[in-house]
């Protein structure tokens, strides 16, 4: 089994919470250094939802893999709370591999960096940023430019209406400190940021636990929605493996990034839907599998 230690590492002013997870040590009790991963999850995500789940998976197959909640999320510090912002997601993603880097237990060389959906932006962001990453691994990828937020939010009349209420949240709160919340996921509220009811973040056998208040603060909308994840790929020069479906979301961004790299790339087409591979098998393992293999062979 796995070890698993909970971790804390700053980032900017705010103390951020992880769990380590490494692999079980050699039958004579020694720990031998191995590469590191960074694990991003999902947008408005905490790490016991699946950024916990691919790190144990990848520690299963020999990496030492941190997952963590960004700032303002779970247990890690920050404010405001549950705010999805990019530039502080890859603010903790550079100081996440600063304390990855710096632990006894990972290798002196390039890490590793795994995104599961909308964590592949950030991921995809930390790559064409940080010469760290050594290789890229993304995983039912989110990736988004602006005519697919178009498709995905009601077109330019969508689009104008949350940035809209993006700048009048932003007003109130740097007025009065008080942020202006939505869901994110409700089949009931049409101002939900995934108006639907999705049984992932609604179930409390899976998803829905007590550590995800599914809440969305109405002031991200704008970066999130001038967040271009298609422009990134020609910026990304490690070697990056998309593991995607039909069935998952939005598979003409991932097509379109995949397009956009210029180094070593590989796409595995596989089935299942997009929640499937939060922490459903065999989607997980298979996806864990192709990672851990991707990873040995360009770390």
């Amino acid at each position: 089994m796995p070890l698993r230690e909970q971790v804390r590492f700053v980032s900017g002013t705010a103390e951020l919470t992880g769990h380590l997870f490494l692999p079980a040590t050699d039958g004579d009790g020694t720990a031998r250094p191995v590469a590191g991963v960074v694990v991003a999850g999902t947008w408005t995500s905490v790490k016991e939802q699946m950024a916990d789940r691919y790190a144990e998976e990848l520690a299963r197959r020999g990496y030492a893999a941190l997952a963590f909640d960004f700032t303002g999320y779970g247990e890690s510090g920050g404010e405001p709370r549950d705010y999805e912002s990019a530039e502080l997601k890859l603010r903790d993603l550079r100081a996440a591999a600063d304390f990855l880097t710096a632990h006894p237990a990972v290798s002196d060389g390039p890490l590793g960096a795994l995104g599961v959906c909308a964590g592949a932006m950030y991921a995809s962001a930390f790559a064409a940023d940080d010469t760290r990453v050594g290789s890229l691994a993304l995983v039912a990828p989110w990736l988004h430019d602006r005519r697919i937020c178009e498709q995905n939010y009601g077109g330019p009349e969508g689009i104008e209406a949350k940035r809209t209420a993006a700048a009048a949240a932003r007003r109130r709160y740097e007025e009065t400190g008080e942020v202006a919340y939505v869901p994110v996921v409700s089949g009931s509220d049409p101002d939900a940021a995934m108006p639907f009811d999705i049984d992932f973040y609604l179930n409390p056998e899976r998803g829905g636990i007590a550590e995800w208040p599914n809440r969305y603060a109405v002031m991200a909308w704008s970066e999130w929605l001038d967040l271009d994840a298609v422009a990134l790929a020609p910026k990304v020069s490690a070697p990056v493996l998309l593991v995607h479906s039909e069935d998952a979301a939005i598979p003409d961004g991932a097509r379109l990034f995949y397009d956009g790299l210029t180094g070593d790339r590989k796409f595995l087409w596989t089935e299942g839907t997009q929640f499937d591979f939060y922490d459903q098998a065999p989607q997980v393992g298979l996806a864990a599998d192709a990672a851990a293999e991707h990873f040995a062979r360009t770390l």
